[in-house]
């Protein structure tokens, strides 16, 4: 492997980091950026399957920013492990990734622990790599309520409609 490929597979690790950061930060702007301009393709399962980001980005946007009385009401938290990226030509690639998903819901107050596999293809769009396709397959999930001793704390998140 060249130092180019070792690169190259470095910058589609750091994409998908980045695509996780903006899940957790609440940023819509930046999760539609780690796709391709039109075309990608989708499936995340029960959030939907779609042909092009802009209808998962509008989900993400409606679910990572509601509020209620001002103040945000879910909490997520993406942990992307075990990265298998493999290049397949010098401008595309594919990936697989173990994702460790924890979400706190103040709608219903819930947690959520879920597991499961992203399989996922990157190209190279204007000198960046975006993801061109990705699909999470869930592998196992709990969701169970937040007691009524449960405090939760929330710390603070820079949004565009801030």
């Amino acid at each position: 492997m060249t130092p180019e490929d070792l690169d190259r597979i470095e910058a589609v690790k750091q994409l998908k980091y980045r695509y996780w950061r903006a899940c957790d930060g609440k940023d819509p702007k930046g999760f539609r950026n780690c796709f391709i301009r039109s075309g990608a393709r989708i499936d995340y399962g029960p959030l939907g399957t779609f042909d092009d980001a802009e209808p998962m980005a509008e989900i993400f946007e409606q679910v990572a920013l509601h509020r209620v009385d001002g103040e945000y009401v879910i909490f997520d938290m993406h942990h992307g492990l075990h990265p298998d990226i493999t290049l397949t030509s010098d401008t595309t690639a594919t990936g697989r990734w173990t994702l460790k998903f924890r979400q706190v819901s103040l709608l219903d107050r819930t947690e959520t622990v879920m597991t499961g596999e992203y399989d996922d293809e990157y190209i190279v769009e204007d000198g960046e790599w975006k993801m061109s396709a990705s699909t999470l397959t869930e592998r196992w999930s709990i969701q169970r309520p937040l007691g009524d001793d449960a405090r939760v704390r929330v710390g603070t998140f820079t949004t565009p409609d801030d």
